[in-house]
């Protein structure tokens, strides 16, 4: 496994890679890797000969009131866990290396990024734009593999590689969830036990939203209002969202149309927030 710090050696070693016949694929990555990270691996290594993973805590997909120095960076168990995947390139440039001093160049989508989180988090997804925008430039893979959990994340990406012409396919790698359906994300480690108990109504609720749609139920406000009484009945969630959507558009629904809808929320579990979806 080759470890990469800097943009020209990955920029080179992707190149060679590239005129020696070799398909890639490219994992992007913030770094603190769990199992769902290890599901994209598997997936990215399913579709490519050789896998490049990126370890990058992207500054400008944080908002000024989200604080970026306390996500958590475990960079000795990331590459001991890529080793033990089989990854072939792990980058793990530092922030000034990929945004020196002086960096003003930024790429923003402004359709698929506007609700959802796009309201809450209104600088995030111009981050994400941006870091994704310079990988894929540098690396130029063929497959880029993302996880269903961010959903919204990953109809942007879809929307900047079909306007920018990248010609890389989006692969999604199923939701990985732990025992109790918490989908698994670094933030887990943040709750309670208290927290966590309540964290696990989400999937309760995205289920039962699955169950009503199941029945013959097709009207969004009906299937929202159950799933945000649910999460409702549970003292430390505080909803920031719920909301029926057109998967590739982010656009609300007004009919629940089984096979082309996705079910997506967002909510504070006390100062932790939290993020799910589900395709009905």
């Amino acid at each position: 496994m080759q470890k990469i710090e800097s943009v020209s050696a990955l920029r080179l070693a992707a190149a060679q890679l590239k005129q020696a016949g070799r398909t890639m694929a490219l994992v992007p990555t913030s770094g603190a890797l769990h199992a769902g990270h290890a599901a994209l691996i598997a997936t990215a290594k399913s579709r490519s000969e050789v896998v490049v993973v990126s370890v990058f805590a992207n500054p400008l997909a944080f908002g000024p009131s989200e604080n970026f120095a306390r996500y958590p960076r475990t960079p000795a168990a990331d590459l001991e866990r890529c080793a033990e995947a089989g990854v072939d390139v792990v980058f793990m440039p530092a922030a000034e290396e990929m945004f020196p001093r002086g960096y003003s160049t930024y790429v923003t989508e402004e359709a698929v990024s506007r609700p959802l989180c796009g309201v809450s988090r209104p600088s995030h997804f111009r981050g994400v734009t941006t870091g994704v925008a310079k990988l894929l430039n540098l690396v130029r893979p063929d497959v880029i593999v993302l996880g269903q959990r961010d959903a919204q994340q990953v109809a942007v990406v879809r929307k900047l590689i079909a306007d920018y012409c990248f010609g890389t396919e989006v692969v999604v790698a199923p939701i990985v969830r732990e025992s109790d359906g918490l989908a698994v994300t670094v933030r887990n480690a943040d709750l309670t036990v208290a927290q966590r108990q309540d964290a696990a109504t989400l999937y309760v609720a995205l289920q039962r939203a699955h169950e009503m749609v199941g029945q013959g139920v097709r009207s969004p406000d009906q299937v929202i209002a159950e799933v945000t009484h649910l999460l409702g009945e549970r003292r430390r969630i505080r909803v920031i969202y719920v909301a029926i959507v057109d998967p590739a558009t982010m656009e609300p629904l007004r009919e629940v149309v089984p096979g082309r809808t996705l079910l997506a929320l967002a909510v504070w579990i006390d100062e932790v927030r939290l993020i799910d979806n589900i395709a009905l």
